[in-house]
C-alpha cells in the first residue's frame, strides 16, 4: 500500500503547486503550440492586457503585440520552433505588448519550451516594464539635465580660464610696458646725465664769460657767448622733445590730422628754416617731380623732414652735398634725403629704428638715438614707410614712401 499511494500523493502535490504557481504567479505567462496560438494564459497576463481567457485562446499570439511587428515577429517565432533554445527575447531591443483597447507598454520576455507525444510547446514569461522604463527614462532625463548642467559648467570653466589667459596676457602685456617705461627712465636718466651736461656746462660758462665783458667794445664776445647759450639751449630743448614725442606715441595720443598743402613749397620752406645749422661749405639741392598739392599731416611731415635733413647735416663733413627729392604721383609720395656721410655699418641696419639705437661710429657725435625712432613710427601713422640704404664711409639714403588712400587723393589744379 505504502509504496503505491506516496507517488500519488506527490503527483497531486506537484499539480497543486504548478497550478498555484500559474494562477499566482505575479509575472505573464503564455503558453503557444508550434504554430503560435495561445493554448494557455495565466490570470496575470490577462489583467495585463484586459483580455478574458476566452477571448485569447486559439489565437495567434501576434495579437498581444503591435500590428508594425507581425510580419517580422512571426519570422522569428518560426525561426525559434525551427531551433528551440531556452532564451530571453529581443534582447538589446525595445519590446511592446498591446491591450485590448489598442495602447501600448514596454515589455520583457523570455523564451522556453517543453514537448510531449501531442508536440512541440512554447513559454513565455512576460514582464510589464512600464515602471522600469519609466524609471529609466527619468534617469535619462536627470542624466541629460546633469549633463547639460556639466556642459554648462565647463563651458563658464572655460570662459573662466579664457578670461584668466586674458587677464594673464593683459597683464604680462602691461608688465612689459612698465618694464619698457622702467627702461625709458633709466635709459633717459643715463642719457640725461651724459646729453644734457655739456650744453648745461656750455650754457653756464658763457653766461659767466658774459660778465667778463661788460663794455661796448667787448660786444662781439657777449654775442658770441649768447649764440652758444642759444644753440646749447635748442639742443636741450630737441632732446626733451624727443622725449615727449616717445611717451606720446607709447601712449597713443599722436592724432593724424591730414590738410591739403603744395608739398614743393612746403618742403622749400623747411630747407630755409634749417640752413643755419649747416657746416660750412655744406650745400643742399632739392627737385620735386608730379603734382604739388597732397593730402597729409603737415606737422608730421615736417618733424619727419627735419630730422632727416638734420641727420644728414650732422653725420655729413663740412663742404659736402645733401640731395632731397620728392615725388608725387597722386598714390604715393616718395621723398629722400640722401648725403656723403660717414654711412651706417651694415649689420648694425636692422637696429636703425629702434629707440636709443647709436650706430657704433656714431657714438661720439651728439644724439639721443630716437629721431629716426620717431621718424619711423610718424611715417606708420601717415600710411608710410621708411627705408634705409647706406654703407659705412659711403653715405645714407633715407627714403620715406607715403601711400595715399584714395579718399584722400588730390586731383590736379588743372
Amino acid at each position: 500500500m505504502g509504496t503505491t499511494t506516496i507517488p500519488s500523493v506527490l503527483a497531486i502535490n506537484e499539480k497543486h503547486l504548478v497550478e498555484a504557481l500559474f494562477v499566482h504567479a505575479s509575472i505573464g505567462i503564455l503558453v503557444t503550440n508550434e504554430s503560435g496560438e495561445i493554448i494557455l494564459a495565466n490570470p496575470f497576463l490577462l489583467e495585463r492586457f484586459h483580455y478574458k481567457a476566452e477571448e485569447l485562446l486559439g489565437k495567434k499570439v501576434e495579437m498581444l503585440i503591435p500590428p508594425r511587428v507581425h510580419q517580422r515577429h512571426t519570422i522569428h517565432r518560426q525561426q525559434f520552433i525551427a531551433h528551440l533554445q531556452n532564451r530571453p527575447m529581443g534582447a538589446g531591443m525595445d519590446l511592446f505588448g498591446i491591450r485590448k483597447d489598442g495602447t501600448e507598454f514596454p515589455v520583457e520576455v523570455s523564451l522556453c519550451h517543453y514537448s510531449n507525444t501531442t508536440g512541440q510547446f512554447v513559454v513565455a514569461f512576460v514582464n510589464d516594464i512600464t515602471i522600469r522604463k519609466t524609471d529609466e527614462q527619468e534617469i535619462r532625463r536627470l542624466n541629460d539635465k546633469l549633463e547639460m548642467k556639466v556642459e554648462e559648467r565647463t563651458r563658464q570653466l572655460q570662459d573662466t580660464l579664457h578670461k584668466l589667459e586674458e587677464s594673464k596676457e593683459e597683464l604680462t602685456r602691461a608688465l612689459g610696458k612698465e618694464k619698457e617705461l622702467n627702461e625709458l627712465k633709466s635709459r633717459f636718466v643715463s642719457l640725461a646725465s651724459h646729453e644734457f651736461r655739456t650744453p648745461l656746462s656750455t650754457v653756464l660758462s658763457s653766461a659767466y664769460l658774459i660778465q667778463q665783458y661788460p663794455t661796448t667794445e667787448d660786444l662781439p664776445k657777449r654775442q658770441k657767448h649768447i649764440d652758444r647759450i642759444i644753440s646749447s639751449v635748442s639742443t636741450l630743448t630737441d632732446i626733451l622733445n624727443d622725449f615727449l614725442s616717445v611717451g606720446k606715441i607709447e601712449e597713443g595720443k599722436i592724432a593724424v590730422k591730414p590738410a591739403t598743402f603744395n608739398v614743393k613749397d612746403f618742403i622749400i620752406r623747411i630747407l630755409e628754416e634749417i640752413r643755419n645749422i649747416q657746416k660750412p661749405g655744406q650745400q643742399i639741392s632739392y627737385q620735386h617731380h608730379g603734382p604739388e598739392l597732397i593730402l597729409l599731416d603737415a606737422t608730421l611731415l615736417k618733424h619727419i623732414l627735419l630730422n632727416l635733413v638734420s641727420n644728414a647735416i650732422k653725420f655729413s663733413p663740412e663742404q659736402s652735398h645733401i640731395t632731397v627729392n620728392s615725388q608725387f604721383d597722386g598714390d604715393k609720395l616718395n621723398l629722400s634725403v640722401k648725403d656723403h656721410g660717414i654711412g651706417i655699418p651694415v649689420e648694425e641696419q636692422q637696429h636703425l629704428f629702434e629707440r636709443f639705437f647709436r650706430a657704433g661710429n656714431a657714438i661720439h657725435i651728439q644724439g639721443t638715438g630716437l629721431g629716426l625712432h620717431i621718424v619711423a613710427k610718424y611715417a606708420e601713422l601717415m600710411n608710410g614707410r621708411i627705408h634705409c640704404d647706406s654703407r659705412q664711409h659711403e653715405g645714407t639714403d633715407m627714403q620715406v614712401t607715403f601711400t595715399i588712400p584714395e579718399a584722400m587723393e588730390i586731383p590736379d589744379e588743372g
